[in-house]
């Protein structure tokens, strides 16, 4: 699982370093750079989701965000969050950790390059894809670390086991996940990027981990009507 121990370890540098920059930057600057990154998110969003299938989007989102509400998939993650939260920084209810451990671990966890980068190095040995990604990840987990601090660092954790996964089943993963489901799957990821975007520059609070069912509500679409 060598592509996802260079993935985590991207994530852990990039975070250290943003924590060293924490609280030496102008608190104006720190949240006008904050919501500039944000849009960009949200273009990296919308770019990848227009590349998905209307339908597809709508059905597997819409879905998948009742299934995740019933599941209240948001209040695990943040749950696992605040358990980390507690461990290292005690019951301070200022501490924007568990925030950083969720937003970091969808941004790094959600789209096409984390899977496809994950099935080459598991068959082939190939680190390219995910060379790329941890370059990508570790500029993110800079920044992200900078404002939202150490639980970003911890979203090395499920980054190495969900891409360790995916890097150690490839063999039986492949034939699987074809190029047209990993777009879709990626579409419907994007939307959730786009949501974290939207967290970021507008300050709102969209349950995005509540929309993950939607990437296998979006992988069963695909499968009954468009392959």
């Amino acid at each position: 699982m060598t592509g996802a121990l260079i993935n985590a370890a991207a994530v852990v540098i990039g975070g250290t370093t943003g924590l060293a920059l924490k609280g030496r930057v102008p608190g104006r600057v720190s949240e006008t750079v904050t919501k500039a990154i944000g849009l960009c998110v949200c273009v990296i969003g919308v770019s990848g989701a227009l590349k998905g299938d209307l339908m597809l989007l709508v059905v597997s989102l819409l879905l998948g965000s009742i299934t995740g509400e019933l599941l209240d998939v948001d209040g695990r993650l943040a749950g696992l969050g605040e358990a980390l939260q507690k461990k290292m920084a005690g019951n301070d209810k200022g501490s924007t950790f568990a925030e950083g451990f969720v937003a970091a671990t969808l941004l790094f966890c959600v789209g096409a390059m984390a899977v496809v980068g994950s099935i080459e190095s598991g068959l082939t040995n190939d680190q390219s894809v995910i060379i790329t990604k941890s370059v990508l990840d570790a500029t993110a987990a800079m920044t992200f670390a900078s404002y939202l601090g150490i639980g970003v660092l911890f979203s090395a954790l499920p980054v190495f086991i969900y891409q360790g996964a995916i890097e150690f089943f490839a063999g039986f993963l492949k034939d699987m996940l074809t190029d047209g489901l990993v777009m879709q799957i990626s579409a419907a990821g994007s939307v959730m990027i786009l949501g974290l975007g939207v967290n970021m520059s507008a300050g709102a609070k969209i349950k995005v981990a509540n929309l993950l069912p939607g990437l296998l509500f979006a992988a069963a679409y695909y499968y009954l009507f468009m392959r």
